[in-house]
């Protein structure tokens, strides 16, 4: 059936322009142009970017935003006034504008047609209503263009099931139809509640696949050279870069020709076009890879079912920023290859390695497909992410143990229940330092294998000798899991270089090793003998710690008197003079965890190294004088100068220091004179009155509990 002449048309107004223009791109060439009309297209390439690494071609899907447009003093073909018919707004042709109401002029002399963002120059219309909002009582359908296939049908056709009750008619132009309104035209652009969409339409004569609906605001979304648009926009997007912008005019003969599009675009009309590319990519396009950085060590990359933890920042191709982790100040932490991912993304992180750097780009099959993520991904997008690779792990790995330094002599190896003391710097796998025990300067100090600490430490430091240096490096379920602590973040591999300063059991001894012994030793320290020697003191990592060298002068002790910490009172004991030995003295016969401040740190291994130089041998048990000689029978009246009867602590002090002299008799070696005699006499002195009397008197021989004379 031919469409009626422009006269017998209900006066019904024309089709929003901004949202028919996509379905007429797609429709084809109507007809052919009058002869003599420009035949050629014309291109202006108003903004090119620096780098075009991908340029369009035929059967590639582009997204693009455009701003369509009539020429300047608008004649169809060239030539002409503008064709009958309404105007209801000044410089706008025709009823084809009639929805524009009351619009002022744009501020370009061309006459604009519909056209996507950015540089709208109409309005947005929007395609809901408010429920209640008016409803279609006609549909009405555009002509079908030639090419098309199936029978044509004029514009008042009805539907074969319209909704019933009063209301505007209704305009089947896309895969939503919409209220046309009413003739006359509103005196202001449309508001929601007038546009509205028709219960049960759809569009009948769109090329299979119909696309999706077009929303103002969005790209243009479409195949290049597969004749889903008119043949001068096929031809004008190729060769385009992504943000690239061109200015096209397309004459009619590769436009809508001598037919036009009734109500849209007239007979023999030019277009002109400022097109804009955001997006391109082909259906056999697969996930592009570039690495731009690739740390030096990569001894491990991603497989399938790996833990990882990476930054990206996420974008279009035309580079507008939709997603970052940056800004959340926080990694994504995800499995590779098992589904948790978009396809693209689980491929383009296989085989990377901590630290790398990569561009993924990713079509849209591979991506969020035709629907986006329905938040800030459109349909159809490309994806680019720029990505920084920090943790790695699977849940299968364990405690992987690397020693950096194993000193030559190494007697003996950690086990469980031992105590150590280690230094280490405690770092993420990227090499971000999160803890050490050097910034605090004192070591570390723990049981192992008693879950004193995590898992993966407890397991690492088992078999250590004392100074070896390892690299523990510690899968996240044997450390801090998901969760983390403090400022180790949740499954995060954690990586600790240790230096073992020294360990211990409880069960320990003093460990003693003579070095040099002389010919003749024959005689050996014991308890209460005074000895004179020399020593360096060191930690089992050879830190100094002491040395009697350097003072220039001996350390001297009367052995077994408590003078000493109980691992070198034992240490000393059975030694000659001349020999030299090699002390190693556990914490708990050493300062024990306390240490010594500011000289000995807390639950320290202590070494010395020790050379006797003199012995002079103690008294007997419980004594502090003895006699060399045979005790006068009449030792109290010897004392005992003037004869009264009691001896005072001079004449006691006097006698003794003049027997000690004459070789009749010895103190105790290694302790004051005068503090031994003073001791002597309180002893004697039963009563405490400062005076000693016969009665009071008793050798040592004489009374167990006494330890003088």
């Amino acid at each position: 059936m031919a469409p009626p002449p422009r006269a017998a048309r209900p006066p019904a107004a024309a089709p929003a322009p901004s949202l028919l223009l996509p379905l007429l791109l797609l429709l084809g060439a109507a007809g052919r142009a009058a002869p003599g009309l420009g035949s050629e297209l014309q291109l202006e390439r108003r903004s090119v970017p620096e780098q075009c690494p991908r340029a369009v071609r035929a059967g590639d899907f582009v997204r693009y935003h455009y701003v369509g447009t009539f020429p300047p003093r608008f004649t169809p073909g060239g030539g002409g006034p503008p064709p009958p018919g309404p105007r209801p707004s000044p410089g706008l042709p025709g009823k084809s504008w009639g929805i524009l109401g009351g619009m002022p002029p744009p501020p370009s002399p061309s006459l604009p047609f519909p056209s996507s963002s950015p540089l709208p120059l109409l309005p947005p219309l929007p395609f809901s209503s408010p429920p209640g909002g008016p409803r279609c009582s006609r549909l009405l359908r555009p002509l079908r263009p030639a090419g098309c296939s199936g029978r044509e049908r004029p514009e008042e056709e009805l539907n074969s099931s319209p909704p019933p009750g009063p209301g505007p008619p209704c305009l089947l132009g896309l895969s939503r139809a919409l209220c046309a309104g009413s003739d006359p035209p509103p005196a202001s652009p449309w508001e929601a509640s007038e546009v509205t969409p028709c219960r049960g339409a759809a569009s009948p004569f769109l090329r299979a696949p119909a696309p999706r609906p077009y929303d103002r605001g969005s790209t243009f979304n479409v195949l290049v050279g597969k004749g889903q648009l008119i043949a001068g926009m096929d031809k004008a997007l190729v060769g385009m870069c992504v943000n690239e912008r061109r200015f096209v005019k397309i004459p009619p003969q590769l436009a809508y020709g001598s037919e036009g599009v009734p109500d849209v675009i007239p007979p023999d009309s030019v277009l002109h076009f400022d097109v804009l590319l955001m997006d391109l990519w082909n259906s056999e396009d697969q996930v592009q890879v570039h690495t731009y950085f690739k740390p030096a060590n990569c001894s491990r990359t991603i497989q399938v079912s790996d833990f990882v933890r990476y930054h990206y920042n996420g974008t279009f191709l035309d580079g507008t920023l939709f997603d970052s982790s940056h800004n959340r100040m926080k990694t994504y932490d995800t499995y590779v290859g098992i589904g948790w991912l978009i396809p693209g993304m689980d491929r383009g992180l296989l085989g990377m390695c901590v630290g790398e750097k990569r561009i993924i780009t990713i079509p849209p099959f591979l991506a969020y497909g035709e629907e986006g993520d329905g938040k800030d991904i459109p349909g159809q997008a490309s994806l680019v992410f720029d990505v920084a690779l920090l943790d790695l792990h699977n849940p299968k790995d364990g405690v992987a143990v690397e020693s950096t330094f194993l000193p030559r002599d190494c007697e003996r190896r950690s086990r469980a229940g031992d105590f150590l003391r280690y230094h280490y710097n405690a770092s993420l796998l990227d090499g971000t330092l999160f803890d050490s025990s050097y910034a605090r300067n004192r070591t570390f100090d723990t049981y192992i294998g008693q879950g004193y600490v995590i898992a993966g430490m407890d397991e690492g430091l088992l078999g250590v000798c004392i100074g070896e240096r390892r690299r523990i490096v510690i899968p996240p379920h044997l450390a801090y899991g998901e969760e983390g602590r403090g400022n180790i973040p949740g499954s995060a591999v954690l990586v600790f270089d240790i230096h073992v300063v020294d360990f211990h059991n409880p069960s320990d001894s003093v460990q003693v090793t003579s070095r040099y012994k002389p010919d003749n030793c024959s005689v050996l320290s014991k308890k209460g003998d005074y000895l004179k020697y020399h020593y360096n003191a060191s930690l089992m990592d050879g830190t100094r710690l002491d040395s009697t060298l350097s003072l220039g002068k001996t350390y001297n002790i009367v052995l077994g008197s408590g003078q000493v910490v109980l691992g070198m009172d034992m240490g000393l004991r059975d030694m000659c003079v001349g020999e030299k030995r090699t002390v190693v003295i556990p914490p708990h016969l050493g300062y024990g965890e306390a240490g010594v401040a500011g000289e000995v740190p807390g639950s320290a291994v202590l070494v010395f190294d020790i050379e006797l130089l003199d012995l002079v041998s103690g008294l007997p048990e419980g004594y502090m004088f003895i006699w060399n000689d045979e005790v006068s029978p009449n030792l109290f009246e010897e004392i005992d100068k003037d004869g009264n009867g009691e001896v005072l602590l001079e004449e006691f002090s006097e006698y003794i220091h003049a027997q000690v002299a004459a070789g009749k008799g010895r103190l105790a070696p290694g302790f004051e004179a005068a503090v031994i005699v003073q001791s002597m006499f309180t002893n004697q002195d039963r009563d405490g009155d400062g005076r000693v009397t016969a009665e009071e008197f008793k050798l040592k021989d004489q009374e167990a509990r006494h330890d003088e004379l």
